[in-house]
């Protein structure tokens, strides 16, 4: 018994080699994916520049808004930013130091200065939201809206902090494009150049330099776009999921209590009316909580129309019955710019019809759907006789005209 043999143990089975030339194709087809998708996210964002029409309704919206805002606190100035605030030119240098903020109204503690830093601040506002020299004057209301919003922190609401941030990534924005006094200047030089004698022919190296100015220019704007989606979209998420996690929002009672606070009554006997409806006032919590959780996972899809719409009311009921018309003005603004661009057309041509059915304004048969804007800029600058430019920029190929303007801002 002991001297018997084991049956020899079966050897593992060896997985049939895969060819190499298997493996090369399959290597290759991921290459060939990948680099689809980088030509389609490069063409993306440089092709041509996205949501115009939008940039230019943030610019309006917001310029508007500030300008309003700072003249309802005109009677105030000096108690909330000059020389006489309580929050002193001191104190606020002293912040300043710990947090790293800077205003022009700290520069000077003259009441002649901030008065002049005062209607500057006027002068810019109003130029920006009629979009003259955007480039520049962006970046002035950037400067306007930060130096304000620094020298008083705690003096004022929250609304002013999106204005802020919009202000800032707005620079990044082509804004003008649309809607501005740059782009009627655009479409003047533009009637001027068809009948204007050519003009020499650019040298090589100065078309390459306008188009890697023009591809900057749209991978900036485009960028600076998504910046401003993906900021709206965090301050919805972020709203929704710190409501979720209060007792309060849970129980549908969150508004009962808003509703009775003296500090945002401005008009007590309303707020009072509508508490009167408790089921009202908890579907309304319970519906604030969904909206805003769920505001960034319906942008690309069809319901996020109804979504706005529900938002915009929102929006309104809080500017009423609350008294924060900036705060809501702001969000109203933000989320218009997720609505397309041909929604944007679409209203601009109901109003030209609109006005020229009431005679207040000439009806034109040459005049297109899209006459009234500036086209998107394009590679190649102005037109000249016999020498056309190029169109690498990218614009609607429905408007031939599209592939023959510069960058207007």
């Amino acid at each position: 018994m002991g001297t018997e043999q084991l049956p020899p143990s079966p050897s593992p089975a060896v997985a049939p080699a895969r060819p190499a030339r298997q493996q090369d194709t399959t290597g290759r087809v991921v290459i060939r994916w990948l680099s689809a998708r980088a030509e389609a996210f490069w063409t993306l964002v440089t092709a041509r520049p996205v949501s115009l029409y939008a940039a230019a309704v943030l610019r309006i919206g917001y310029g508007l808004l500030y300008l309003s805002f700072l003249l309802r606190e005109f009677p105030h100035r000096n108690e909330i930013w000059g020389p006489g605030s309580p929050w002193t030119r001191e104190l606020a240098q002293q912040l300043f130091e710990q947090s790293g903020w800077h205003s022009i109204l700290t520069l000077s503690g003259s009441r002649t200065y901030f008065e002049l830093c005062y209607a500057a601040a006027l002068v810019t506002s109003v130029l920006f939201t009629l979009g003259w020299r955007t480039r520049i004057t962006s970046i002035l209301f950037a400067v306007v809206v930060v130096s304000f919003h620094a020298r008083a922190i705690f003096m004022t609401d929250g609304g002013d902090n999106l204005i802020l941030l919009m202000a800032l990534y707005l620079v990044l924005t082509a804004c003008g494009r649309r809607w501005s006094l740059d782009a009627r200047r655009t479409r003047r030089a533009l009637a001027r150049a068809g009948t204007a004698p050519p003009r020499p022919r650019r040298s090589f190296w100065l078309r390459e330099l306008n188009d890697v100015r023009v591809t900057l220019t749209t991978a900036v704007h485009n960028c600076g776009l998504f910046v401003i989606a993906a900021q709206v979209c965090l301050l919805y998420g972020a709203a929704g999921l710190y409501k979720v996690q209060g007792a309060s929002w849970g129980g549908g009672t969150a508004i009962h209590y808003v509703l009775n606070l003296d500090l945002f009554q401005p008009w007590p006997a309303l707020s009072h009316l509508v508490d009167q409806y408790p089921t009202v006032v908890a579907v309304a919590s319970y519906v604030t909580v969904l909206l805003q959780v769920a505001f960034p996972f319906v942008l690309f899809g069809r319901l996020k129309y109804p979504v706005l719409a529900m938002l915009l009311g929102m929006h309104i009921g809080i500017a009423v019955l609350m008294g924060l018309p900036l705060f809501s003005g702001a969000m109203i603004v933000a989320d218009a710019a997720f609505l397309p661009d041909r929604f944007y057309v679409f209203l601009a041509r109901s109003a030209r019809r609109t006005a020229a059915r009431a005679g207040l304004r000439r009806h034109s048969a040459s005049e297109g759907p899209d006459s009234r804007s500036v086209p998107p800029q394009l590679r190649g600058g102005l037109p000249t006789a016999g020498h056309p430019t190029a169109s690498g920029g990218g614009g609607p190929a429905s408007a031939d005209k599209d592939k023959l303007v510069p960058d207007p801002r």
